[in-house]
C-alpha cells in the first residue's frame, strides 16, 4: 500500500502528464490555424461621430457623404510640415499602388490645420504631388477647429523664429464605403497593413 507521500507523488506526476498533453494539443491546434498578421491600426467600428463639411480647392462644399461607395483615408496636417505629413501622403500613394485595380475605390483626403497659409491653390498643388486624385480640404479657422475637435485631433501653433510650425495629431482615419469610421491608422503603420485594412472594408462594404 502506498504511503500518503507516494500517493501525492503519483498524483502530481499524473497531473503534469495530463497538463503536458493538453498543452501539446493546444499547440497543435494553434499550428493548424493560420495566424492573423499583426496590424498597427486601431479598429473603431463606427464609434466616432466624425462627419464634416469643408471646401475643396475649387470652393465646392464637400461632405463625407460625397464619397459613399468608396473607402476614405483621411489625414489632418499642413503643407509646410517637414516630415509626418509628406510621409503619411507618400504612404497613402503606396497603398493605392498596392490596391491595384481597386485603387480608384480609395479616396485620400488631406485636411489642412493651417488655413492661414494653406490657400486652396497651395493645397491643390501639394496634394497633386502625391496623387492626382488626392483631395485637399480647408475652411475658415473656426470650422477647421470644430472639425478637428470632432475627430479628436489636436493641433496648435508653435512659434519658430519669425514664423511658426504646427504641432498636430498624426493619426489617419479609414472609412468604410458605407460612410462609417473603420479604423485609426497610426503613423508607423506600414503601407501593406493599411492596404490590407482597405481591402477588408472594400470587400465587406461596411464597418
Amino acid at each position: 500500500m502506498q504511503s500518503f507521500q507516494e500517493q501525492e507523488t503519483t498524483r502530481l506526476r499524473h497531473f503534469h502528464y495530463v497538463t503536458a498533453l493538453l498543452l501539446l494539443a493546444v499547440m497543435l491546434l494553434a499550428g493548424c490555424k493560420k495566424p492573423e498578421p499583426p496590424t498597427s491600426s486601431i479598429k473603431l467600428k463606427g464609434s466616432l461621430d466624425s462627419s464634416f463639411t469643408l471646401y475643396d480647392p475649387a470652393g465646392k462644399q464637400v461632405s463625407l457623404t460625397d464619397f459613399r461607395g468608396k473607402a476614405v483615408l483621411l489625414f489632418f496636417g499642413f503643407v509646410q510640415c517637414p516630415d509626418v505629413c509628406p510621409t503619411a501622403l507618400t504612404r497613402a500613394a503606396h497603398v493605392k499602388q498596392l490596391l491595384g485595380a481597386d485603387a480608384d475605390r480609395l479616396q485620400v483626403i488631406f485636411v489642412s490645420v493651417d488655413p492661414e497659409r494653406d490657400t486652396p491653390e497651395i493645397l491643390r498643388e501639394y496634394t497633386a504631388a502625391f496623387g492626382k486624385d488626392f483631395l485637399g480640404l480647408t475652411a475658415d479657422a473656426q470650422t477647421i477647429r470644430k472639425t478637428a475637435d470632432a475627430f479628436g485631433i489636436y493641433y496648435t501653433k508653435v512659434p519658430t523664429g519669425s514664423s511658426y510650425t504646427m504641432d498636430h495629431t498624426t493619426i489617419s482615419y479609414l472609412y468604410a464605403p458605407d460612410g462609417k469610421i473603420y479604423a485609426a491608422i497610426t503613423a508607423d503603420s506600414p503601407a501593406e497593413e493599411v492596404a490590407r485594412d482597405v481591402r477588408n472594408v472594400l470587400a465587406d462594404g461596411t464597418s
